[in-house]
């Protein structure tokens, strides 16, 4: 029985977080999301429980409200780079969810990399 959309992209999204517990090393954990008109990244300490930094396109001083392309996801890179390293974090694992690596999510990366932003 071929599953569902919903449930392949949470078998996805489960794969990679347990793959990234096993390389982390105690580094903060850089989380996407993706939805249809907005894009969300945040920098998580999961052995505290904390959010050091975020982003969002819902942010009205950005101006980028309701708009997800490659250009809003390169702009939501390089501030989340320059939040993260305002708080003290070098370097982070990536952690791309069930969303595959390519177009706003790859844009994103490379803008947090050019940001300063090891991973």
């Amino acid at each position: 029985m071929a599953l569902k959309k919903q449930e392949l992209f949470q078998k996805r999204r489960l794969r990679v977080r347990n793959k990234l517990r096993a390389m982390s090393n105690g580094r903060p954990r850089m989380s996407i999301h993706r939805s249809s008109k907005n894009i969300f990244v945040q920098v998580i300490d999961d052995l505290k429980g904390v959010d050091l930094a975020s982003a969002s396109t819902l942010e009205k001083d950005l101006g980028l409200i309701g708009k997800n392309n490659v250009e809003a996801a390169a702009k939501i890179g390089s501030t989340i780079a320059e939040r993260a390293k305002a708080a003290g974090v070098e370097e982070v694992v990536f952690d791309r969810g069930g969303f595959i690596f390519h177009g706003k999510v790859k844009a994103l990366a490379d803008a947090a990399r050019e940001g300063g932003l090891k991973f």
